[in-house]
């Protein structure tokens, strides 16, 4: 299968799912803005319609070019109930950056970053390129530790779904700023203010099954968790 290994548009291209209607001095059209929010963000929401119910489940991303893929088993329902060929899946992406505390309890907020992706899903199914990718996620959450690993087996390959989405009907919103309140309530007295969120890794609980082994190393690195704020 052959990737688009760069993206090629410039900005975000509106459509009718990705105009932004409400709030949309908060809409961002920065692809680069977008993609990077993506490869920093660990987590997305698979959204998709199973019997006419809809279903949402979390699971973890990676991109390559203009993709964003996601991987289960073979049978779990954002693999196999995603794939119904003329069917567009809804994906949220979004982190919460600080509480924004204003005067009155209507102005409260928060300071936000998301994106939101429709497409049709598409599954990769041949196995080097399943393979190729199992690769492109391990290092994305822990660079280099692939080549660390015990090979993955033939019936490994089977049991794991991939599926992609390409990126064109994409939107993404952003809040990053303090409290905005209402003139005559300025001087309430009452404390106001934005209370940030940052999140960072602790230290590494190592398993307590793993074997005394001089030659067995803590993981090289981790992935950077998404920063507050706009770039």
């Amino acid at each position: 299968m052959s990737e688009n290994r760069s993206s090629t548009q410039p900005s975000l291209s509106s459509s009718p799912l990705t105009q932004v209607k409400r709030g949309p001095k908060r809409a961002l059209t920065d692809r680069e803005a977008m993609l990077a929010f993506i490869d920093q963000s660990l987590l997305c929401y698979v959204g998709f319609q199973v019997n006419n119910q809809v279903r949402v489940i979390p699971t973890c991303h990676w991109r390559e070019g203009d993709y964003l893929y996601w991987h289960g088993h073979s049978k779990a329902a954002n693999i196999a109930d995603s794939d119904q060929g003329n069917q567009k899946v809804c994906i949220t992406i979004a982190s919460l950056d600080g509480l924004v505390m204003a005067r009155s309890a209507f102005h409260h907020s928060v300071n936000y970053r998301s994106v939101m992706i429709y497409g049709l899903p598409e599954p990769v199914t041949d196995p080097d390129e399943k393979l190729r990718h199992f690769e492109l996620f391990v290092d994305k959450i822990s660079p280099q530790r692939w080549d660390q690993l015990r090979p993955v087996t033939e019936q490994e390959v089977r049991a794991t779904g991939v599926m992609r989405v390409k990126l064109d009907e994409v939107s993404m919103k952003a809040r990053a700023e303090g409290a905005i309140d209402d003139e005559d309530d300025l001087n309430w007295p009452v404390w106001a203010g934005v209370l940030p969120i940052s999140q960072h890794w602790s230290a590494p609980e190592q398993d307590q099954l793993q074997i005394d082994n001089t030659e067995i190393t803590t993981p090289l690195s981790s992935p950077t968790l998404p920063e507050c704020g706009i770039n």
